[in-house]
């Protein structure tokens, strides 16, 4: 099936850097998978602070010449399979994203199974086209001479430091004692042998080889009870795929925690006529109710091909446990830390739940209208439903989507952001709701990155960035933000 009309190949994600190496591997001659894994491992050299190797996430993938479409979960597993240790208790740290305070442990007994490594090359196995060895390489490139902290990964950090500065974090986070600022360079040594190792042995370097290794024995010496049999177990899995249908338009995606999907079920066929007030409202009533706020470090990768074929990746690493695998430059995980996600069994290698909810939209013929992902925990639904109902709904351009005002309801109040119209405030409020308007914009409201037939954009909340293979276009959602 040929590109639609109109859709130019692209890819957005949470840092520039991520973002333009997906688009080289494009001009390479690579797929969307290609260029999905190849930025996805860029960002655990750029978006450290959101997410990194030792980390789980999803996808979603289109075939374009099939319309198939796939989604995966590479998500961390809870570990305690050799069973031949209890973990120790977990460290308790402050974190506040903006006004909202979030309860968060650490350590080595928060570290849970990874799955980056697996689900890259599960991506890459199914999908790709390049050698594994030249997608890894740009990876490898960015962690030998480190990057720019976006501004907005810069004023994130301070929230985080409880468990970011520790071990390894402090020389890298804050070098000389002083925190990081946007612009300075973000490096952690012996990251780039990391990845030397994973484009030598593949992903079985951090579930059999050396990395593996040394990953449980420093969980193990921390508390932790991640072992050998835990990461030797461990697999990706294909997940049932959801529908939606809006405006005319068939959204696809996995059911995951905060019901997402469901969610955009929810939108009635009258959305189309509704007013911009009468929407707000509706849009008010099917986010409320939905799971409490989780912290929401996570990153979004989006990439389309000549082909059409789009896949979009979201991953995360939790806050990171405070722990590193020595000389190496990997932070560790801290799923088992985040209390909101692991909600059902316990039992060793469960997948721990989330709420990362990559999507696709097809059009009647077949062909892609938008493909689209967002990082910001239980922040994600909203923030996919505000872009989806941009695009589809209202006919905006992707980066107007994108960066559009964001409403999301948490108990009993809906939190706005800055710019949002206060007719539409007051519509909320005349319904019933307690409305929280922002002083300033938050990544707190997620992190989208998509990319469609509207354009291609990274979130200004995060400073994300959208490259598209036509030389010189680059967007990072509507000035203003």
């Amino acid at each position: 099936m040929p590109l639609t009309p109109g859709l130019t190949p692209g890819v957005a994600a949470g840092h520039p850097d991520t973002a333009e190496v997906g688009v080289r591997v494009l001009r390479m001659g690579g797929t969307a998978a290609d260029a999905a894994v190849a930025a996805t491992l860029a960002a655990c050299v750029t978006e450290t602070i959101f997410t990194g190797l030792t980390g789980g996430g999803f996808a979603t993938h289109f075939d374009a010449a099939s319309g198939t479409v796939t989604c995966l979960d590479f998500f961390c597993a809870v570990p305690g399979i050799d069973g031949d240790m209890r973990p120790g208790p977990m460290r308790p740290v402050a974190v506040r994203f903006g006004q909202v305070p979030l309860p968060y442990e650490i350590g080595g007994a928060s570290v849970a199974v990874p799955g980056v490594p697996a689900g890259m090359g599960a991506i890459h196995t199914r999908w790709g086209r390049l050698p594994w060895t030249d997608v890894v390489a740009p990876a490898i490139d960015l962690a030998r001479h480190g990057v720019p902290m976006p501004h907005a990964h810069a004023r994130t950090l301070p929230m985080l430091v409880e468990a970011m500065l520790l071990d390894q974090g402090g020389p890298a986070y804050a070098p000389g004692g002083v925190l990081l600022g946007g612009g300075d360079r973000l490096h952690h040594p012996g990251l780039e042998d990391a990845f030397a190792l994973l484009g030598e042995h593949g992903p079985d370097a951090f579930y059999t080889g050396t990395l593996g290794q040394l990953m449980v024995k420093a969980v193990r010496a921390d508390g932790g009870n991640l072992g050998p049999a835990d990461l030797a177990a461990y697999s990706v899995r294909e997940l049932p795929v959801e529908r939606a249908e809006i405006a005319g338009v068939t959204v696809l995606g996995r059911r995951d925690l905060n019901q997402t999907m469901a969610t955009l079920r929810g939108l009635p066929a009258e959305i189309v006529t509704m007013s911009p007030r009468e929407r707000a409202v509706c849009m008010a009533k099917l986010l409320s109710g939905g799971a409490r706020d989780g912290l929401g470090d996570t990153t979004n990768v989006t990439a389309v091909d000549e082909q059409g074929n789009a896949c979009v990746v979201t991953t995360t690493l939790g806050l990171g446990a405070g722990l590193w695998l020595p000389g190496y430059g990997v932070h560790l995980n801290s799923m088992l830390g985040e209390g909101e996600l692991n909600v059902g069994s316990s039992a060793p290698g469960n997948r721990i739940g989330s709420m990362m909810c990559p999507l696709v939209a097809v059009s009647e013929q077949g062909t892609l209208v938008l493909a689209v992902g967002s990082a910001g925990a239980s922040r994600i639904r909203s923030a996919l439903m505000r872009t989806v109902v941009g695009v589809l709904v209202e006919g905006m351009t992707v980066p107007e989507a994108v960066a559009a005002p964001r409403l999301h309801p948490a108990d009993s109040v809906v939190h706005i952001e800055p710019h949002l119209p206060e007719d539409q405030a007051d519509a909320m409020r005349e319904a019933g709701f307690d409305v929280n308007r922002w002083p300033d914009t938050n990544h707190y409201f997620g992190g989208v990155s998509a990319v469609g037939l509207a354009g291609c954009a990274g979130d200004p909340r995060r400073d994300g960035h959208g490259c598209s293979t036509v030389a010189g276009e680059a967007t990072h959602g509507r000035d203003g933000l």
